[in-house]
């Protein structure tokens, strides 16, 4: 016995050593100094290397979208780098095209900061803010969603339109790195003084687990924004929404703006959820349908319990919608969820003759 514990506590300690060696030669070799950044061939900023392009440029205000916080999953980071960047990197390749190769173009969560860099980055973004905000309501929406309400300080409003996201920061805690994620907001647009997010606990995400575990009602957050494409079109095409899970966020948000703009485009909502107490805010579709002459909420649940008392459509949302939407040549469709739920969606949309260049979504992979 005591020989094993010598053994353990040996490969232990060698372990430990190894892990230091480790930490020491990471700081080593990204000790690149300062290094200077050239942006859009007229401003130059000085920064410590060795982080990536899009971690430094965040840390100087500069704020560039990235749904998946930065782990190269999401393509929203894209920017060019003209000279500086260091080879194309093989989790990059699946994300750009030959002709963003061409032009420059990279992932700028993937590429580090080694030297000095010569990049363009679109003008808008310069457009984005930092916001500093309190935690003003924390509600239960299931038993892993929470609807979580901000009231702005600082700025103290907001301008953004209904389907856009923000960046919410997430503090270091419990050993983990400070982090942003992105979440589309939920909120009514016509209040600029607060902001709504719809958010669902993912396992051992950082920035869940510090959103139901650790934030508290008169905490202090930040996050930056608004950023993101979609949006309700400027036709009256009939429109198709489908949803599950926090995908509810934008979509609420859009509903919000119809009622507020007198949008009377015919639209149907299948929202989708496993069970029917994992389905929420039916008193304010509900509401909406009252608003809103147009406007239809289909609720659906996967899996009903045998005996209980939903009565409503049932199976996957999307084989719902299959079965009772017609025709869809002249629709557009608003989509929102996991990439599994977005890509079913879009073969049953374009299957009834929706066009895909007419299906609008973010993909938050």
């Amino acid at each position: 016995m005591l020989a094993t514990a010598a053994g353990i506590l040996a490969v232990s300690g060698i372990a430990g050593g190894l892990a230091a060696l480790l930490v020491l030669a990471e700081r080593i070799i990204r000790n690149y100094g300062e290094c200077e950044i050239l942006i859009n061939g007229e401003r130059t900023l000085t920064a410590q290397g060795g982080q990536s392009l899009l971690e430094t440029l965040s840390q100087q205000k500069i704020f560039i979208p990235s749904a998946c916080g930065g782990r190269g999953t999401c393509a929203y980071c894209k920017l060019k780098v003209l000279d500086g960047g260091g080879p194309l990197l093989p989790t990059e390749e699946p994300y750009l095209d030959a002709a963003e190769r061409a032009a420059g173009v990279r992932l700028s969560c993937q590429v580090k900061v080694r030297g000095p860099l010569r990049i363009e980055i679109p003008e808008h973004l310069f457009r984005v803010r930092e916001f500093a905000a309190t935690c003003a309501s924390i509600r239960d929406l299931t038993h892993d969603i929470k609807e979580f309400r901000f009231a702005l300080r600082d700025p103290a409003r907001i301008e953004y339109t209904p389907g856009q996201y923000l960046q919410l920061f997430t503090p270091s805690y419990d050993g983990n790195e400070e982090v942003y994620r992105a979440y589309s907001m939920s909120s009514d647009p016509a209040d600029r003084e607060h902001v709504e997010l719809v958010i669902r606990l993912v396992p051992g995400g950082i920035c869940t687990t510090w959103c139901f575990e650790h934030l508290q009602e008169g905490d202090h957050v930040t996050f930056n924004g608004p950023y993101g494409d979609f949006r309700l079109s400027k036709t009256e095409a009939p429109m198709i929404f489908v949803a599950g899970g926090s995908g509810m966020a934008p979509i609420k948000c859009i509903l919000h703006q119809m009622q507020n703009e007198g949008i009377a485009r015919e639209a149907t909502y299948f929202f989708g959820a496993n069970r029917a107490d994992e389905l929420f805010y039916l008193d304010e579709m509900a509401a909406f349908e009252k608003a809103l002459p147009g406007f239809r909420f289909v609720p659906v649940v996967a899996h009903p319990e045998a005996g209980g008392a939903w009565q409503g459509e049932t199976g996957l949302v999307t084989d719902a919608a299959r079965r009772n939407l017609p025709d869809l040549a002249g629709h557009e469709g608003y989509l929102c969820g996991s990439p599994g739920l977005i890509q079913a969606a879009v073969r049953v949309l374009t299957d009834l003759g929706m066009p895909e260049d007419k299906i609008y979504y973010d993909t938050f992979g």
